[in-house]
């Protein structure tokens, strides 16, 4: 069993930075895939980026050159670095954890957090 807790939203302006942090409890950290995902009113939930046990990420295009996923295992976190933020980012983000190695559907995991949100303003 892993429960996972976000933190660090809020409300920024355009252009803006965030991090957004995951705390993880339970065992074996390490071996699962880290995921943030997010979801805007009305949208399906989509993943943002993922982290596997090797370092291996995922990057969803709109994302690509201002988010940055990290993890350290030593401390069960989990982390995700916004900048540049645009209000289309306008969310709520949730994280996530999967027993597979490339999971790109929600399905595909297993523990979720409670979600965050994040408002960027035009």
């Amino acid at each position: 069993q892993v429960q996972l807790v976000e933190s660090g939203g809020g409300l920024v302006q355009a252009g803006g930075s965030l991090r957004l942090s995951c705390a993880a409890s339970g065992r074996a950290f390490s071996s699962y895939t880290m995921a943030w995902f997010r979801q805007a009113p009305g949208k399906e939930r989509e993943i943002v980026q993922y982290i596997n046990w090797s370092g291996t990420t995922y990057n969803a295009d709109s994302v690509k050159g201002r988010f940055t996923i990290s993890r350290d295992n030593a401390k069960n976190m989990v982390y995700l670095q916004m900048v540049s933020l645009k209000p289309e980012d306008t969310a709520v983000y949730y994280c996530a954890a999967s027993v597979h190695i490339s999971p790109i559907y929600p399905s595909l995991y297993n523990y979720w957090g409670q979600g965050t949100q994040v408002t960027v303003s035009s």
